[in-house]
């Protein structure tokens, strides 16, 4: 079973690295729950299962027919992110006294890397850039087969309560162990949960957090899911993350039988020293990972969601 990166953290003597991890995933829905598979060499390759064997009944002294099941191999390339981080020596010096300013610095660059990431994990595209990773937008992720769509053409609509629980149907098997949406489209869920006279319910994740559960389903916010994505087509499908009025919401699966993150290594915590050019010192940031999806059964999306008043059916 993959770990998460909290977790990975615990194995490291390096504090450093170890203070790095932790404020990458310190209040992330997703990092918190996201595993992670350390693997050697650049790339992962896995097989999806493409179509089951058959069974079928026979008569006595029938011939029978054999088949095989088949797979589709995937590959994953790990990209490289990461950042550099350059501290005045003059002001490490003389302005430490408070507050350590090397460790601050790079506290703020370990959050730019998961800012990056989170960003990547939803919209990541590929095609656009060879240097970054496919996000669940990304119907290598997502198969077109695992979306609904609301709306028509270049204009989405409200969230349908029949449509969300279609799409919770669709994650297989069991069911999705996140749904994740943006602020809008929460307020409007809440909403819809007043008027009609139902409560979501509460527990509480794996860092002892209160959490609102639809159908057993915890349910979190990311802000970097945005509400301005373009929709367009027929149905109006996702094409872009700005300029719209839209916004998706994903359930998914997480482990080696959905989404997961792969890396060579944990994040990596260099100090290059003083800079030739400039009284200061630099310290290097980068992480060799990727994300992919096992399977083409573990995540579903509804996409074209408006903020507007949520609708039954």
């Amino acid at each position: 079973m993959a770990m998460t990166l909290v977790e990975s953290a615990k194995l490291t003597n390096d504090y450093l690295v170890a203070g790095v991890i932790a404020t990458i995933v310190k209040d992330n829905p997703l990092l918190d729950r996201l595993p992670f598979i350390d693997i050697v060499g650049a790339a992962l390759t896995y097989n999806r299962e493409n179509a089951m064997p058959t069974a079928q009944f026979f008569d006595v002294g029938e011939s029978w027919t054999e088949d095989t099941p088949t797979f589709t191999q995937v590959t994953t390339g790990l990209k490289i992110l990461g950042g550099d981080a350059d501290v005045d020596q003059f002001i490490q010096q003389t302005r430490s006294n408070i507050n350590d300013v090397e460790a601050t610095v790079i506290e703020q660059k370990a959050k730019a890397v998961r800012h990056a990431f989170e960003d990547r994990f939803f919209y990541g595209d590929a095609t656009v850039s060879t240097k970054e990773f496919d996000g669940v937008h990304s119907v290598n992720l997502i198969p077109l087969t695992q979306q609904l769509h609301m709306g028509t053409t270049t204009t989405g609509a409200a969230l349908n309560m029949m449509k969300l629980d279609e799409a919770i149907d669709m994650v297989k098997p069991g069911r999705p162990e996140l749904m994740v949406m943006t602020r809008a489209v929460r307020r409007r869920l809440t909403q819809h949960t007043r008027a009609s006279g139902y409560h979501f319910t509460v527990s509480r994740d794996e860092m002892g957090r209160q959490i609102e559960m639809y159908g057993e389903i915890p349910m979190v916010i990311s802000d970097f899911l945005t509400q301005t994505e373009t929709v367009s087509g027929t149905p109006s499908v996702y094409t872009l993350k700005t300029t719209g009025l839209t916004s998706t919401l994903f359930l998914m699966q997480f482990g080696e039988s959905g989404i997961c993150g792969a890396q060579n290594g944990p994040i990596t915590v260099v100090r290059l020293g003083e800079l030739e050019a400039k009284d200061a010192s630099r310290t290097r940031l980068k992480w060799y990972v990727t994300l992919l999806n096992y399977g083409t059964l573990s995540a579903s999306l509804v996409d074209g969601i408006t903020d507007a008043a949520v609708t039954d059916a």
